[in-house]
């Protein structure tokens, strides 16, 4: 597994009932998960929540905010810092879990020795591209809604990043990686956090079943001589994490040998066990 273990701003106190309880920095939030199939450990926990989440049966569903909160605060890892808020879709714009792909990512960025950059797809609001661009990498971040372009350079800001390391780009993923590739461009490092499903600004439907592989499979012809890794993230329930090292086998490794790792994603929970959240593909290459 892959475990998120070095939060001290972030903490999954409890998990079950469908339910996960989470202390973000000095706030208490309580929000649906539906792979907390277990019962809860520790139920006396859960009143302490700041503000309860609830599901519609009607789709969607609503914040019950049960005291006076900040619209938005902010939280810390290892130096980088986020802007987080609650939405009406139950997401706080982080996904901490990813700290464990961050860390990975940093660590190869500054080892490289050189100004690598790196291509983030999918972007949302940008905690891989604000810890690469810390880690020395220019990042292209690439995302199809502007609101989360927004929040990514509004986090770029909040973490000192300089504004030079980073390039903001609002389009559909596979446009963007097809113009690359005519135009010529590479990049040492690569990572996709792809949607279910979604709709792109100009109406392009994404159903990751079908467009997954071939977004590899060009994401491949992107990575340079030196290149230092491909990153695949998934959430979506079915993608195993052997789809992935297969995906990241067949499309890279194959042609340009390195080594590829394939795990679920994990955090810690205070009250026991942990909380799967998905999966991660991992392509690194050869020392150079």
């Amino acid at each position: 597994m892959f475990i998120a273990d070095h939060w001290q701003d972030y903490e999954v106190l409890d998990t079950g009932d469908g339910e996960k309880l989470e202390r973000w920095k000095n706030i208490v939030l309580r929000r649906p998960d539906p792979q907390a199939i277990w019962p809860k450990q520790e139920p006396a926990l859960w009143e302490k929540a700041d503000a309860w989440y609830h599901r519609s049966s009607r789709g969607g569903g609503e914040w019950e905010f049960r005291k006076k909160m900040p619209e938005k605060w902010t939280v810390e890892y290892r130096g980088l810092k986020f802007y987080v808020r609650p939405t009406g879709f139950k997401h706080t714009g982080l996904f901490p879990e990813q700290a464990v792909n961050w860390d990975w990512m940093s660590e190869l960025i500054r080892n490289s020795g050189r100004k690598a950059r790196v291509l983030n797809l999918f972007g949302y609001t940008g905690g891989a591209t604000v810890a690469c661009a810390r880690a020395g990498a220019h990042v292209t971040h690439v995302d199809a809604a502007k609101g989360m372009v927004l929040w990514a350079g509004e986090n770029r800001a909040l973490s000192g990043v300089d504004e030079t390391s980073t390039r903001w780009i609002i389009e559909d993923a596979g446009k963007f990686v097809a113009r690359e590739i005519r135009r010529g461009n590479t990049y040492d490092g690569i990572l996709m956090d792809p949607p279910s499903y979604g709709r792109g600004p100009g109406g392009e439907v994404w159903k990751l079943e079908n467009e997954l592989y071939p977004l590899v499979e060009s994401c491949a012809k992107l990575l340079s001589e030196k290149a230092l890794f491909m990153l695949i993230n998934s959430y979506t329930t079915g993608l195993q994490p052997a789809v992935l090292n297969n995906m990241l086998t067949m499309t890279v490794k194959k042609h340009r040998g390195g080594s590829v790792a394939a795990d679920e994603i994990v955090l810690p929970v205070t009250a026991g066990g942990v909380l799967p959240c998905g999966a991660s593909g991992r392509w690194q290459g050869e020392p150079v």
